[in-house]
């Protein structure tokens, strides 16, 4: 056969066989419809779009399964007829190996587009003096013809569709996206949509959505999906107009120049990356659900973001450490420019990243230690929120019962009155009145001159028992009870709190007349350690 003649689609020597390779392609590349809907976003974005409008809506009654449909409309610059017939061909961009924009390969919109439906069309339109790449026309201008074509996949198996059909003219913009310039894509048989509901897809894109595009949804780009706007989600929780904020920036932004290519110093291109840190003390009151819905709740991880435009999500150069709870507490966020591609290992589906080891080993050690550094934080964070406002079962039981007692005089020993403003400088909460509340019992944590377990200080509005942090009793037995979230376990530490409280008050109330007390007390505490270190 000699170069010019024409290979048939079902020859031996064929490149691709187009019917298998129409099939195969479905199955491969995107892990959703988010993902496929963001191919779309992408192309409206670098054709210059301002607004782009999403519409899944039902053919039937039943809204389920192929009785869906799926249009992504945008104002950007649209396509030619040339253009528009190469957009549909697989690897047919006229922007291949452009790193200027989001898209590099020609491959999303008919892998997208087929990956869940079974027709695509395709209808763009310009205005007259329309600059390519761009939304800048002459005027008052209005549209040219609309040109249109599609891909179905059921004519491409049977062998009745071989190229992308030459795109025709049509009289008009379809109703409800009139404007100058513009390209409308229409999923039509959607056989294979993440849901089979209008509502949850709806609101699964909305989510998926905000977050991959919300520094362009910061900057003035319009995306709506059935008339919603979508707002914007950062997982780091700082722009003040995202749908929840709070966040706090932690430590300064880091920068790494990476070679785009291992060892050539050619090309390089600078790599960001920042952290930030979730408010613990005012958030740790939502509820399970509550923190769920936000996203802080298994939200833990590094948003990867290429251009502008989120491609991934997930536990990066995290070297050695693995993901725990507290680590729901802080984000991380890695800015970069296409030029870097291959280090990252950038697909054409730009859905996920498989960063190459000269990537990781100039990433991951830093990364790491600021994991590190900041699950700690997190930990401590709520351990104080947990001793500083734990309102304990049995601080409430011992004031309320304390009616049942003798009541105590005034402490006028000096050392329990230095004790008393050291703790209330510590712990501003203590300086407050009980305010008709009555006597009030407390438990705080803090450090203890001699190897006490427990020392107590009191007044005539309160006692004050300080419990020893350094003291082996504290560390083995008593903080993993305070951690922990069981009812078993929170119902045990309260009887031991109510047991210390006891023994304290009852050591208050005898100290004139037993002064041996406090030394007993120091015997026991030292007993007890003894038997329960290790060593």
């Amino acid at each position: 056969m000699s170069p010019a003649e024409p290979t048939k689609n079902n020859g031996s020597s064929a490149i691709v066989v187009l019917d298998k390779f129409i099939q195969a392609t479905r199955d491969s590349g995107y892990k959703g419809t988010a993902s496929a809907i963001s191919e779309l976003v992408d192309n409206s974005v670098q054709a210059g779009a301002t607004c782009i409008t999403i519409c899944v809506t039902p053919v039937s009654s039943s809204s389920t399964g192929a009785d869906i449909e799926v249009s992504v409309c945008d104002n950007g610059c649209g396509m030619d007829p040339f253009t528009l017939r190469q957009a549909l061909r697989f690897g047919g961009s006229t922007r291949f190996g452009d790193r200027s924009g989001l898209g590099r390969y020609g491959m999303g919109l008919p892998n997208a587009s087929l990956s869940q439906a079974r027709r695509v069309t395709v209808l763009s339109w310009q205005s007259p003096g329309v600059i390519r790449g761009s939304r800048q026309t002459r005027p008052n201008a209005r549209p040219e013809r609309v040109f249109t074509s599609f891909l179905d996949v059921d004519l491409i198996i049977s062998g009745a569709m071989v190229e992308v059909p030459r795109p025709k003219a049509v009289t008009s913009i379809p109703a409800g996206h009139a404007g100058p310039s513009g390209t409308l894509v229409s999923w039509t048989q959607c056989d294979r949509l993440d849901h089979v509901r209008v509502s949850t897809i709806v609101r699964k894109l909305e989510a998926d959505l905000g977050r991959r595009f919300r520094h362009f949804l910061w900057t003035g780009t319009r995306i709506t999906i059935n008339g919603n706007v979508i707002r914007p989600f950062d997982p780091l929780y700082l722009e003040p107009s995202n749908a929840g904020t709070g966040g706090r920036l932690f430590g300064e932004e880091l920068r790494y120049e990476i070679c785009a290519n291992n060892g050539d110093q050619r090309i390089t291109s600078t790599v960001l990356v920042r952290f930030s840190e979730l408010p613990v003390k005012a958030w740790h009151v939502l509820s399970n659900e509550e923190k769920r819905r936000v996203g802080i709740a298994k939200g833990a991880g590094v948003s990867i973001v290429r251009a502008g435009r989120e491609v991934d999500y997930g536990w990066f150069f995290m070297g050695s450490k693995r993901r725990e709870n507290y680590d729901d507490w802080w984000r991380c966020e890695i800015q970069f420019d296409p030029v870097l591609d291959e280090a990252f290992g950038i697909a054409h589906t730009k859905q996920q990243i498989r960063p190459q080891s000269y990537l990781m080993e100039a990433l991951t050690p830093n990364i790491e230690a600021t994991a590190r550094l900041l699950n700690s934080r997190a930990r401590k964070a709520h351990f104080t929120v947990k001793t500083t406002e734990r309102s304990s079962e049995s601080e409430r039981v011992a004031t309320e019962r304390n009616h049942l007692l003798r009541p105590l005089t005034a402490s006028v020993d000096p050392q329990k009155k230095r004790l008393m403003k050291t703790l209330e400088s510590a712990h501003p909460t203590l300086r407050r009145r009980s305010s008709g509340q009555g006597y009030r019992y407390m438990i705080v944590e803090g450090s203890v001159k001699d190897t006490c377990f427990y020392s107590f200080t009191h007044n005539k509005d309160k006692m004050i028992l300080v419990l020893n942090q350094d003291h082996p009793f504290y560390r083995e037995i008593y903080k993993p009870l305070l951690e922990s979230t069981t009812q078993r376990d929170n119902k045990l530490r309260a009887k031991i709190e109510i047991m210390l409280l006891a023994a304290a008050r009852s050591e208050a109330a005898t100290l004139k007349t037993n002064p041996g007390l406090a030394r007993y007390r120091l015997a026991w505490s030292n007993t007890l350690a003894a038997f329960l270190n290790e060593k």
